[in-house]
Formats: C-alpha cells, sequence, structure tokens
C-alpha cells in the first residue's frame, strides 16, 4: 500500500510517496503555493505536484486550517491575497465550508484522508503519554492536542490571546518575526511555552513547523523537544493506521 502524503503550508506545498510503514519511497517534491489561493488553483497545484509522484493508492493530506468532516471551516493563510498580505474577505468566503476531501478523492481517483496539518504532524511524533501539545511555527502557528495517544478535537490555539493584545500567531507567525528579528522572536517562544502549559497542562510539547529550526541552539525544558519538519509528511501514513 503506498501512501502520497501532502503537507500544505503556507509558503510550499511538499509531498512525497511512503510505504505501508512509512519509509520513503520518492524524494520530497515541494511547489511554492500559489496566491491568491482559492480552492480551484490549490486543487491545480495538487494535481500537479502529483504527476511527479505517481503509483500510489491513497492519499493522505495535512491541511494548515479546520478541517471538519473533509469541510474546510477555517484557514488563515490562504484567505490571504498574499504571502503575508491581509485576509481577503472574498478568499474567506470560498473557503468556507469548501468539501475538499470530496473533491480531492473525484482528483485523485483514491481513497484521501485530510487533517490540520498540526495533527498530521504531531501524529508522526507522539509518544502516546499523557496529554501532548504539539506546535508548529511557521507561515503562522498551529497546534495539535492528544491525550494518551489519541488526538483531541482541533482547535485553532494559536489564535488564543497571548501578550500585549496580540494572539500567539500575532507574536510567533513568520511576520513577526521578519519584524522584530531573530533574538527578539526567540525570546517570544520562551515566553509562550509556560503560557500554553498554564492553560493546557501538557505533559510533554513538541515544537515543528519551518521556523522550529531556529530554536536548536536554545537550552528548552526538559518536556519539550524539537522535531523535524518531515513530519508533516511521515505523519500521513499516523492518520491512515488510527
Amino acid at each position: 500500500m503506498i501512501t502520497l502524503a501532502i503537507d500544505i503550508g503556507g509558503s510550499g506545498v511538499k509531498a512525497a510517496l511512503l510505504d505501508h510503514e512509512g519509509a520513503f519511497l520518492s524524494e520530497r517534491v515541494r511547489i511554492d503555493t500559489p496566491y491568491p489561493c482559492p480552492p480551484s488553483r490549490l486543487i491545480e497545484t495538487l494535481a500537479e505536484i502529483s504527476t511527479h509522484l505517481p503509483g500510489f493508492h491513497r492519499v493522505a493530506v495535512g491541511f494548515p486550517g479546520l478541517v471538519r468532516d473533509g469541510h474546510v471551516s477555517f484557514i488563515a493563510s490562504l484567505s490571504r491575497a498574499s504571502l503575508e498580505g491581509e485576509t481577503d474577505p472574498e478568499l474567506v468566503a470560498l473557503w468556507r465550508g469548501y468539501p475538499l476531501r470530496d473533491v480531492l478523492i473525484d482528483l485523485f481517483k483514491a481513497p484521501v484522508r485530510v487533517e490540520n496539518d498540526a495533527d498530521v504532524q504531531g501524529s508522526a511524533v507522539i509518544r502516546g503519554q499523557g496529554m501532548e501539545f504539539v506546535l508548529t511555527l511557521g507561515t503562522g502557528v498551529g497546534t495539535a492536542l492528544f491525550f494518551n495517544g489519541i488526538l483531541l478535537p482541533h482547535l485553532e490555539i494559536g489564535h488564543a490571546p497571548f501578550r500585549k493584545g496580540n494572539t500567539f500567531e500575532e507574536q510567533l507567525g513568520n511576520v513577526a518575526r521578519k519584524s522584530v528579528g531573530r533574538e527578539r522572536w526567540i525570546q517570544r517562544v520562551h515566553l509562550a511555552i509556560p503560557a500554553f502549559d498554564r492553560f493546557l497542562f501538557f505533559d510533554h510539547m513538541f515544537i515543528g513547523g519551518g521556523n522550529g529550526r531556529l530554536l536548536v541552539d536554545e537550552v528548552l525544558p526538559e518536556n519539550v523537544t524539537l522535531v523535524s519538519n518531515k513530519a508533516g509528511i511521515l505523519g500521513g501514513i499516523k492518520i491512515w493506521n488510527s
């Protein structure tokens, strides 16, 4: 059973073929996420990336927003006219309620599972013990929660209040990192870890995403682990096996 695993990010769409145990059967293919990105344009991009990776039997998709029963409920990054631009109300309306899973089943002619991208990444790295919190730092801020290995209903925790009247995403997203610089951004991450713990009471926290690598030289609490961004692909097997 070969799985086409797709990780849709704010800046790029990555994909690879995985065997039934999660081993890579191909090189990872990447295409820049197009902007503006209404549903039709994303589908075109996914169709293009799949032409480089033939021979799959099923598909797993990590989507950077809230997906319930295969329908998009909320998507921040793809609702912007440009990668770091303002929210476009027309794009918000186009994405709200979009039947992404059904459209992809028709596109790929194969079974498809679509989950939030942080949920997918978390599925690849958790240990299955207690309350585990996954934080992805990239274009925006993604989160996932697991209890004893079970994925809990997805919440957009990155949009919760953090400090100085801003949300976690407004303080830790890529726009903020570029604005305040690497050192101040890292200081904010250090402040965010206990801030999350004050209301999540996690036993372990995992930090991933493209900007997670900026923390590689930082001294983090014992119950915080940095994880590879490849988990966004590898989690594709986990969501099929869960």
